[in-house]
């Protein structure tokens, strides 16, 4: 089975007999649909629902949940998260040595007996499992990249910065990120009421070319006017995130969209259920 370690992950438990309560009363995810043996997306919102912090959720062996997430932003989460806790009953920590590996194919080996091994919930038509702990050296890192490009996942950092994306813009909304039938949470009523309302306009996008596309964080343009931002590459396929009512009036005008010099197409995950509109919407932000 391909692998790859990921040395830019840093693992966060939250345990104590509060622990999911306080959770699931200030991040996205909903913790009463998260079963054993997986790992879901969710983030930490602003008040004005933009993300704050990103990651992956998961349940530990001794009732502790376990967030997964930058190792660059891991210390600024746990203190965000303690200044939520208040008196709740919790203990917040960071693993001194978070060795998180990824490994993908069709024989994955994660199960509900192992809560070391965990199935990343965000991929729908491959297997993926997280390992976390253990020991583990080399592995295709640019095949990882490469495979979470074909499948539509963006990550902050690589793909979008952290306060400037709401859930909707990264797909949160359709991988089970956020939970649209819990209780409040940090940032609710803006994501609930982009969803009831469906003015979401940005979104991730699957961006090909045929020949390799610039560098991460290149604009998209139609016509010399921004559409969008390229976030990870592999060659000739990238993510973008982008417009997706200016998309639809490019197309539907058989303008292309460029990013840098290099012509590039934009689809939709094949996974995905979110549609370009049936009618491009004018230049007003959504």
């Amino acid at each position: 089975m391909p692998f790859a370690l990921l040395s830019d992950r840093a693992l966060i438990s939250v345990s104590g007999p509060d622990a999911e309560h306080f959770l699931q009363n200030i991040l996205t995810t909903d913790l009463d649909t998260l079963a054993s043996g997986q790992a879901k997306p969710g983030a930490l919102l602003t008040p004005q629902g933009k993300i704050l912090f990103d990651f992956l959720i998961s349940r530990a062996d001794d009732n502790a949940l376990r967030l997964e997430c930058r190792t660059d932003v891991a210390d600024d989460f746990m203190r965000r998260l303690m200044l939520y806790k208040l008196r709740a009953k919790v203990e917040i920590a960071k693993a001194e040595q978070g060795l998180v590996v990824v490994a993908w194919g069709n024989d994955s080996t994660a199960s509900q007996s192992d809560s070391t091994r965990v199935a990343d919930n965000r991929f729908r038509d491959v297997e993926v499992e997280r390992r976390y702990g253990g020991m583990a050296a080399g592995g295709d890192l640019a095949a990882w990249q490469a495979l979470r490009i074909a499948h539509g996942i963006a990550e902050s950092g690589s793909d979008y910065q952290l306060g400037d994306a709401f859930p909707h813009d990264v797909l949160l909304d359709e991988t089970g990120g956020v939970g649209f039938r819990k209780g409040c949470y940090v940032g609710q009523e803006v994501v609930s009421r982009m969803q009831h309302r469906g003015t979401a306009r940005r979104r991730v996008l699957i961006a090909r070319a045929e020949r390799p596309l610039p560098a991460p964080g290149a604009e998209l343009t139609v016509g010399g006017r921004p559409v969008g931002t390229l976030g990870s590459t592999a060659g000739t396929t990238g993510l973008a995130i982008a417009r997706i009512d200016r998309v639809k009036a490019a197309l539907d005008a058989g303008q292309p969209v460029m990013a840098g010099d290099v012509t590039v197409s934009l689809t939709i995950p094949a996974w995905a259920k979110f549609t370009f509109p049936q009618e491009a919407v004018g230049a007003e932000e959504a």
